[in-house]
């Protein structure tokens, strides 16, 4: 891996490698890249799916981009709701480019799990690994990605484990995530209950028959048009409190 001349080597020179859009492999310098439309590409890796491995690949739909992700475990799926359910957050990419770099023995190499741009345009880099399972190898991997976002002027976060109760209920919200769970009538009277707060399962026989109020009732907690108390205390449930938002009375 040659270093071009005139580089700072006080940090670590990473050149990005990733599929364009008519699916031809590039590998360019960072700081050529820092504008490219990550959110946009294939993953550079294949997702496999093998008996016996202890991890567990697949794909979620998104409502935020309204196309399938990839994930490489459940951790990573878990994560994926999180970023999907973020209203910040308009585009992701699961596995964006391969970040090369050499350690002073050797090139290395490691693609990180997720590209995220956000509503104001920023743009972040996300990896994704619970913290008993870094090795060595790994947090300097996470390393030389949080220098080489910096030079970008790209965040990044390595996350873990989410707390177990708030993930429930996200991962409850997602299943009613798509669009076609909002029954615009049961929406507008849902809006309107909620404008006072009060419980989730009252309130949504008030709007009007369960079956049409409850989708859409989770749907609009989803899009955080109403909200929810105690989303990282508690279960959702009959009596939980809920009441419109900002973002839903407009």
């Amino acid at each position: 891996m040659a270093v071009p001349a005139g580089v700072d080597l006080a940090e670590p020179y990473v050149e990005l490698s990733y599929v364009d859009a008519v699916r031809k492999r590039r590998r360019r310098p960072l700081l050529d890249c820092v504008t490219a439309r990550f959110e946009d590409v294939v993953p550079v890796r294949p997702f496999r799916w093998s008996r016996g491995e202890r991890h567990f690949a697949g794909w979620y739909w998104a409502a935020t981009t309204g196309q399938h992700i990839g994930f490489e475990s459940w951790l990573e799926r878990d994560r994926l709701v999180l970023m999907d359910a973020d209203p910040g957050v308009v585009g992701i990419a699961s596995q964006p480019f391969w970040l090369y770099w050499h350690d002073g023995i050797r090139e290395r190499r490691h693609a990180p799990d997720y590209f995220v741009r956000r509503a104001d345009g920023s743009a972040a880099v996300v990896d994704v690994r619970a913290d008993e399972r870094i090795e060595p190898k790994d947090a300097e991997a996470f390393e030389v990605t949080r220098i080489a976002c910096a030079q970008a002027g790209w965040g990044f976060a390595r996350v873990g484990v989410p707390e177990a109760v708030f993930l429930a209920n996200m991962r409850w919200l997602s299943r009613y995530r798509h669009r076609r769970c909002l029954h615009r009538t049961a929406a507008d009277r849902l809006r309107e209950v909620f404008a006072t707060p009060g419980p989730l399962l009252e309130g949504a026989d008030a709007a009007g028959d369960r079956l049409a109020t409850l989708p859409a009732l989770f749907h609009l907690l989803w899009v955080q048009e109403l909200a929810a108390e105690g989303l990282s205390v508690e279960l959702l449930g009959p009596r939980t409190v809920v009441t419109l938002t900002c973002e839903g009375a407009r």
